[in-house]
């Protein structure tokens, strides 16, 4: 674990992007205790110039609400929302990818079916038509973006799974006698964590960037601040106040630069042989 982290550290960009990330959880979860009324009052007049107000310090939107407590409520939705949607399509992905993996044959053939089935049809488009179809919650978000999200997580594992279980160790483990679902389990799924963890963490970033994309068409949770819908509300007011929806855009894309800097940290960390040959 502590060569682990000496090799991720390593990474400039990696250690860039874990601080980046850490800032914007702690604001998020620190929201509530700074701003602590909904960030859909009205607590100044309309579009109060940033910097000009230290209680308001990027100003307010055209209905006077406080930009910055939009901005803290949001970074807790799209976080919640981004870890929460991919820690279940990893799950679903697993779970497909080891079975198609592991036993092959016809149960294969119906689960790789299944899952190209999702992948040729626009993830944007999907999710949208399954957030409008179930109303659009922090629930149909989630389930949207998981449904769109788990079949690249179940490729990768078929993958890995087709080629480890030729290994001596899983041979040994049959001979054994003991049960695919422990082999499943304990040999072989430990093995492959390493591309599914760095898979993980990119597809976090995906799932913001979609739940945003959502938030900006108007299929969010309307009871929830979100970074998408602060940019769709500034869209008719770029020419009076152009930095309304530069502030959301850029802690979108800050988040989003983060975790993927996470993402390559974790893969040059997890796997140092293939950045040596990179190299």
């Amino acid at each position: 674990m502590k060569k682990f982290a000496l090799r991720f550290i390593a990474n400039r960009g990696a250690a860039i992007g874990l601080v980046l990330l850490l800032l914007v959880i702690l604001l998020g979860l620190l929201s509530p205790v700074f701003y602590q009324e909904s960030p859909w009052m009205m607590v100044a007049q309309p579009l109060l110039a940033p910097f000009t107000d230290s209680a308001y310090l990027l100003g307010t939107d055209m209905l006077g609400r406080d930009i910055t407590a939009g901005l803290a409520h949001g970074a807790r939705v799209s976080l919640m929302i981004g870890v929460i949607s991919t820690l279940v399509a990893v799950v679903v992905g697993i779970v497909v990818g080891a079975l198609a993996g592991y036993y092959g044959g016809w149960i294969d053939d119906i689960l790789m079916r299944g899952t190209e089935f999702f992948q040729t049809i626009p993830h944007l488009a999907m999710a949208m038509v399954l957030v409008a179809i179930f109303e659009p919650s922090i629930y149909s978000i989630v389930g949207a973006i998981s449904t769109v999200s788990w079949p690249p997580v179940a490729r990768l594992v078929r993958s890995e799974f087709m080629t480890l279980k030729q290994r001596e160790f899983v041979q040994a483990a049959i001979v054994l006698g003991q049960t695919p679902g422990r082999i499943i389990l304990r040999q072989i799924l430990p093995n492959a964590a390493s591309p599914i963890i760095v898979t993980a963490s990119l597809m976090t970033a995906t799932a913001i960037l979609t739940e945003s994309a959502l938030s900006f068409l108007g299929l969010g949770d309307r009871n929830l601040m979100s970074w998408g819908f602060m940019i769709g509300s500034a869209r008719t007011m770029l020419r009076e106040a152009p930095l309304m929806s530069l502030w959301p855009g850029m802690a979108i894309m800050l988040t989003v630069l983060s975790i993927n800097l996470i993402g390559e940290g974790l893969n040059d960390a997890l796997n140092p042989q293939l950045r040596k040959r990179g190299s």
